[in-house]
């Protein structure tokens, strides 16, 4: 999915017949490496034509971190945004094993190996450690978030840069996003930041190939484009051990 996403904004941006995108971001989050990639991906199509980012019901943490990459963030009042954090977690069953007669054998290589093991406690040193690659990656969010948003980096980590979902609204008045309204206003805005005030606008489904349609429409019309609209990308299918960009409550 991801790859998907890269290519088809790539195809957008590089595409004379596109003179504005329209990215729809609906999603929780998700893997921080995915939501990284996706928005090194936004930021290199912004870097040849506007990016308008529409967010719909939901666009936390993973979500607002690859929204991050547009040229100007719109949202509903009732959207949810923010949730500007790192998570990552496991299970410990240790007591559970004991209960019931079971004891895990490891044999490892280094006393690091097995840190997120749920078949015995955590170390406290391995707990630093763990605490430790979950606020680098935190760090490098907020930073992320205060280049595009222009907000000092002090003034996120405190205040809304503590894992808290918020409203469009309020995220408006914090300044991260650029406006609010419905879809059709994002299309309007992508308009005016494309200088194609009568651009139609088409709209990009995942699951087909951007080359194809972009043949397809050109094919029909020769007027320009808009609209690239991609689903959600990221799901929050947690694993053990991998590092997140997800609201608390994905994390259960």
């Amino acid at each position: 999915m991801v790859d998907d996403l890269k290519i088809q904004l790539h195809q957008a941006a590089m595409d004379d017949d596109v003179k504005a995108i329209v990215l729809y971001v609906d999603s929780p989050g998700g893997e921080v490496t995915a939501a990284d990639m996706i928005y090194n991906a936004v930021t290199l199509a912004r870097a040849r034509k506007p990016v308008v980012v529409y967010m719909g019901s939901l666009a936390a943490s993973g979500g607002y971190y690859v929204s991050c990459g547009g040229s100007y963030l719109m949202a509903d009042d009732t959207t949810l945004t923010g949730s500007i954090g790192v998570i990552i977690e496991t299970l410990n069953y240790a007591d559970l094993l004991g209960k019931i007669g079971l004891q895990s054998v490891v044999f490892k290589s280094g006393k690091f190996k097995d840190m997120l093991s749920g078949a015995r406690p955590m170390t406290p040193e391995e707990q630093a450690y763990v605490q430790d690659m979950v606020m680098q990656t935190y760090g490098k969010f907020v930073g992320i978030v205060a280049r595009e948003r222009k907000i000092p980096e002090d003034t996120l980590r405190n205040g809304i840069a503590d894992g808290r979902v918020i409203s469009g609204r309020d995220a408006l008045g914090d300044k991260l996003i650029d406006g609010l309204g419905q879809i059709e206003d994002a299309y309007q805005k992508a308009r005016i930041l494309g200088n194609a005030p009568t651009a139609p606008v088409v709209r990009y489904e995942a699951e087909f190939k951007v080359g194809r349609l972009l043949k397809m429409f050109m094919g029909e019309s020769q007027s320009s484009k808009v609209e690239l609209e991609l689903p959600g990308a990221m799901e929050p299918k947690l694993e053990a051990g991998r590092l997140y960009l997800l609201p608390s409550i994905f994390a259960q």
